[in-house]
């Protein structure tokens, strides 16, 4: 009867659809193994269908299976995951009375948080990474085991982990608990992982951070350990030295240093934009309006403080509240503004609008502020204040493709100028969300048809839609790789509701517009923060506050530096003179450390022939060049938006 048992067959479905027998009881990587060496070697989880799975459960008849590698997101998840085991397990060997809280994979690496009385120094974390790397060699199996409710509690108690009992204590009693052991160690999770430590390649740990419990100002300070692990440690080396060019260009260092913006102790959170700063911040806005001009679009400005009611019709209060300030005036609540869409709401109803002026665009460059707490805030990338560049469109049901297909090519447009690539998610219905089912329905259909007819590939961001309607984000991939969700595309039939908001159609009814919300720098300061790191301070012509510095090789050069500079002033370039009485070379290293796009260099030669000597950020000497011919070419690059 065993041997029986032995030779039975079942068939599982693959990715393409195409159908595979294996014999009973093999695992899924048993099933991987079949297919390849190679995928036996890099799979870290099976997608079962639609469901992730260790390698190591039991393969199942008629199952739809996909194998995940390091190679995919979902597949990074698992590895990184894993290795926050390994790291919580090597804690647990050096610091015993070290208690566990949560371990999860994050974009790039992972953390663990840790609730101990010793504080964990660099020299801690080198203990660690070796004890990691040993759990590593010694390629424990990565046990999975369901256990109930009840012995779940004992078993952490047992171990004296309290934060493990809590989160227990939590779940429904009468749901199975997962567990994972791998050699000594033992820890509350749903899974899945690699089949064992030793599938693990090359780790490292970056930082030691305070966290609170839970994320709750309320619960306990705990000390967070941040790790990376790839499966190769070339990958891993590659990484490390962007990190490093990260640091480079880290926004923050960078304001400073070339004097752009900054953060006062008197008010956190609530950048500061210097001269040179706002010179880049004008310009973008400049670019902006000047964008939104041709393409039909009317600006307004609508107050930063607003009455409680306002908030309450527009569902803020209800779903934004603990993100706002508050204030009373003449015995009144009012509000400062989160977002500026409720300001184009009652633009639009001051007056009476017909069928024939939808769609209408309405941008808004709107300050708003918005209550973070004080552990989250990073220079540009998170602050208190900040200045939406906000449009709403009001439309017709039947101009819904179209303009979202408009806003698509727009947000395009304005990527390319400054060099970025995106990818787009559409994020469905929330919780919380505000509007009927059908609504929902209604306006996720719009947005994928728009996409579809656009060919944009996307990926579904299930539940991250905003409370009022889903949305289309659009994540841009800096220089070094790194992704930032900047534009937005919000379709809303839920505020023209609460608002009351009308139009005159055809026939001399009233019919509901329908609304778009959207951005596309997402708010000034932080793309000036993402820019800055991007570029890493070396702003093309047309941003970069100071375009051309002129600089004397002598002092009795000085006036046709002043002449130089004036001609380039009234062309309507941004131009500076050194005429210290320092050594020429000084002055060409102090202006390539200000990154200033393009050096002058004025001498007695220059001088002789009414010539200049163009140096290049990044290029060096370009020879010698008639002023005329320079500013031309200047001004040239400058119109184009060169980058």
């Amino acid at each position: 009867m065993e041997q029986k048992e032995a030779q039975r067959m079942i068939t599982v479905i693959l990715k393409d659809g195409s159908s595979c027998e294996v014999p009973w009881g093999s695992t899924w990587g048993d099933v991987a193994a079949g297919l390849s060496r190679r995928l036996a070697r890099e799979a870290v989880a099976a997608r079962v269908d639609g469901d992730l799975q260790d390698l190591s459960c039991l393969a199942e008849s008629g199952k739809r299976v996909e194998f995940l590698t390091f190679a995919e997101e979902e597949g990074r998840a698992v590895y990184r995951h894993t290795s926050s085991h390994v790291l919580a397990q090597a804690v647990k060997r050096l610091f015993p009375d070290a208690k566990l809280a949560i371990g999860p994979a994050i974009e790039d690496g992972f953390y663990y948080d840790f609730d101990t009385d010793h504080p964990f120094t660099t020299e801690d974390l080198g203990r660690i990474e070796e004890e990691m790397k040993r759990i590593i060699k010694e390629n424990y199996p990565v046990i999975r085991e369901e256990v109930s409710h009840e012995e779940a509690i004992a078993l952490f108690e047992e171990r004296n982990e309290p934060y493990k009992v809590e989160l227990i204590k939590e779940l429904p009693p009468d749901v199975q608990v997962t567990v994972y052991r791998q050699g000594e160690f033992c820890d509350l999770c749903l899974g899945p992982h690699l089949p064992s430590t030793g599938s693990i390649g090359a780790v490292k740990l970056l930082s030691v951070a305070g966290a609170y419990w839970k994320g709750s100002e309320k619960n306990k300070m705990l000390q967070r350990i941040y790790g990376t692990s790839f499966p190769k440690k070339k990958d891993l080396d590659e990484y490390l030295q962007r990190i490093e060019e990260a640091k480079r260009r880290d926004h923050r260092r960078l304001g400073q240093e070339l004097d752009l913006f900054g953060i006062a102790d008197e008010g956190p959170g609530f950048p500061f934009f210097y001269p040179k700063g706002m010179i880049i911040r004008t310009e973008l806005e400049n670019y902006w309006r000047s964008e939104h001009r041709k393409r039909g679009y009317l600006e307004i400005k609508s107050p930063i403080i607003l009455n409680r009611a306002l908030w309450e019709r527009s569902g803020h209060w209800e779903h934004y509240q603990e993100n706002m300030y508050f204030l009373q005036i003449d015995g009144q609540d009012y509000a400062v503004k989160p977002m500026n869409c409720p300001g184009a709401m009652i633009y639009y109803k001051t007056r009476l609008h017909s069928y024939r002026e939808l769609p209408l665009r309405i941008g808004e460059l709107g300050l708003v502020h918005r209550h973070e707490r004080s552990g989250v805030l990073h220079g540009l990338m998170r602050v208190r204040c900040f200045t939406q560049d906000d449009a709403h469109i009001f439309m017709l049901p039947e101009q819904i493709t179209d303009e979202i297909i408009n806003v698509m090519d727009m947000i395009d447009d304005f990527y390319r100028t400054f060099g970025f690539s995106y990818r787009v998610e559409l994020s469905t219905k929330p919780e919380n969300a505000m509007g009927s089912d059908e609504i929902w329905e209604t306006a996720t259909r719009a947005l994928v048809a728009a996409l579809e007819q656009k060919g944009l590939p996307y990926r579904v961001n299930e539940g991250d839609g905003a409370f009022y309607g889903p949305k289309i984000d659009f994540h841009l991939t800096d220089s070094l790789g790194r992704s930032w969700q900047c534009g937005t595309i919000q379709l809303d039939f839920v505020n023209p509701e609460n608002f009351d908001l009308t139009y005159i159609a055809e026939d001399g009814s009233k019919k509901r517009p329908v609304m778009i919300h959207r951005v596309i720098f997402g708010s000034i300061e932080r793309f000036l923060g993402i820019l800055t790191e991007h570029y890493a301070g070396a702003f093309p012509v047309w941003l970069a506050p100071v375009q051309v510095k002129v600089l004397t090789v002598a002092s009795r050069h000085t006036h046709y530096a002043s002449e130089v500079a004036g001609y380039l002033e009234r062309e309507g370039i941004r131009v500076e003179q050194d005429d210290r009485n320092e050594r020429v070379g000084y002055k060409i290293r102090e202006g390539e450390l200000e990154k200033v796009p393009y050096l002058l260099v004025v001498g007695d030669q220059e001088v002789e022939s009414r010539t200049v000597r163009v140096r290049r950020r990044g290029y060096g000497d370009q020879g010698a060049a008639r002023l005329e011919d320079f500013a031309s070419m200047i001004k040239d690059e400058i119109a184009r938006k060169a980058r």
